[in-house]
């Protein structure tokens, strides 16, 4: 029987802007090599599956490459969806059963409200091979869980790097975070996100580098809620709220397409 598969671009109220992400609702168990091929056919930065469970869901994410352990706008995509398509009322808590333990949504307004555990960094001596690879200095660098964190001197900086992607993905991490302060005072600091090492070379819009960055910039600016912007292509917003052990990450999001996968 055909499955529903829908794209949701999210972090974003506009079609065709944000990250994008694919997510199907199963209605069986599908095997690792089966979810793997769906994502690598779909080529989105990230393709979630769900599966119905005692309070909640089960919830994997997958990049065209390979399966990540925490995924924020997949998660949100999935929380859309839910709600979306009936399968939560939409006043009802989304639970999420992950690789990174219960992860909850909430819905305030056109908002959702993810429930985050908190990533910050430590003390990283970045090779020179990560600011030859960035063709930027760092003022300076630091490294969570899954993700390098390096701050840069400006917007402008930020903006205009070019990564040598072959170099980037010798770094032995997820992904390599480039922030700095905002030039606008519309946000609190501005990022963008490469990850040549699970097959994208740039994520448009990285919810799960936010438990990084909120409370990276949580030390720096002395506060603990922010309006964030990720400056990639297709760009994306990103509100922060950081509690103890927790960060909540808040986006919109909205269904560009619906589908069946027959395979």
């Amino acid at each position: 029987m055909a499955l529903t598969i829908i794209q949701v671009d999210a972090f974003t109220d506009k079609p065709f802007s944000g990250n994008p992400a694919a997510v199907c609702v199963l209605d069986e168990p599908r095997d690792d090599e089966w979810m793997q091929a769906v994502a690598h056919e779909m080529n989105l930065s990230e393709t979630a599956f769900l599966q119905k469970r005692d309070n909640g869901y089960g919830l994997r994410w997958f990049t065209p490459t390979t399966e990540v352990e925490l995924c924020g706008h997949g998660t949100l995509a999935s929380a859309h969806v839910l709600w979306e398509e009936g399968y939560l009322d939409l006043n009802e808590t989304a639970r999420f059963h992950t690789l990174s333990g219960e992860l909850r949504a909430n819905r305030d307004g056109e908002w959702i409200e993810l429930d985050f555990p908190s990533d910050p960094v430590e003390p990283f001596e970045a090779p020179e091979s990560l600011e030859e690879a960035l063709a930027a200095d760092f003022i300076c660098a630091g490294r969570g869980k899954f993700d390098v964190l390096v701050e840069v001197d400006s917007e402008e900086t930020l903006r205009n790097i070019e990564p040598d992607f072959s170099e980037l993905e010798k770094i032995p991490a997820r992904g390599i975070i480039v922030t700095t302060r905002a030039e606008s005072s519309e946000y609190d600091f501005v990022s963008r996100l490469f990850a040549p090492r699970v097959g994208v070379n740039e994520d448009p819009v990285t919810g799960s580098a936010h438990c990084t960055l909120g409370p990276y910039w949580r030390e720096k600016l002395g506060k603990s809620e922010f309006t964030a912007y990720q400056a990639s292509a297709r760009g994306g917003v990103v509100r922060l709220r950081v509690e103890g052990a927790r960060v909540f990450i808040a986006g919109k999001a909205v269904t560009v397409m619906k589908g069946e996968l027959t395979a």
